[in-house]
């Protein structure tokens, strides 16, 4: 009997993420690191799908799903989503906003330091501002 190909029953982790970008140029700018980003993802051994969804006038999101929770970190500290995680976050020249959620199948979540491997003093503050 063939062995089975892993799909979405054997996902512990899922992300879902949309950024507002500034216009077409950002999206344009965007595509030369995303696609290829996008094809080494689909190579990783713990990915098991992802969808786009687009929002007017230039929200693009992500749902993907990994087999586990290090698989999706994994992919969160690639060069590639690194760089274009700091291209975003420079200013508002290229983005206006947005969010990102990680779920798991156990219930736990990644906290901000784990998910961009930072010391507890350095990572953002994942509260927002303070009153």
């Amino acid at each position: 009997m063939a062995e089975r190909r892993p799909g979405l029953e054997d996902a512990g982790a899922l992300f879902v993420g949309a950024t507002r970008y500034r216009g077409p140029g950002s999206l344009l700018t965007l595509s030369r690191t995303w696609y290829p980003m996008i094809a080494k993802m689909k190579r990783m051994p713990g990915y098991r799908w992802h969808t786009v969804y687009w929002e007017f006038p230039f929200t693009l999101g992500t749902v993907a799903y990994f087999r586990s929770r290090d698989d999706l970190l994994a992919f969160a500290r690639m060069p590639e989503h690194r760089r274009i995680m700091q291209w975003i976050t420079d200013g508002t020249k290229n983005g206006r906003g947005g969010y990102i959620r990680l779920f798991l199948a156990d219930g736990t979540q990644p906290t901000i330091d784990e998910l961009f491997g930072m010391p507890r003093a350095s990572a953002p503050d994942s509260t927002g501002p303070s009153a």
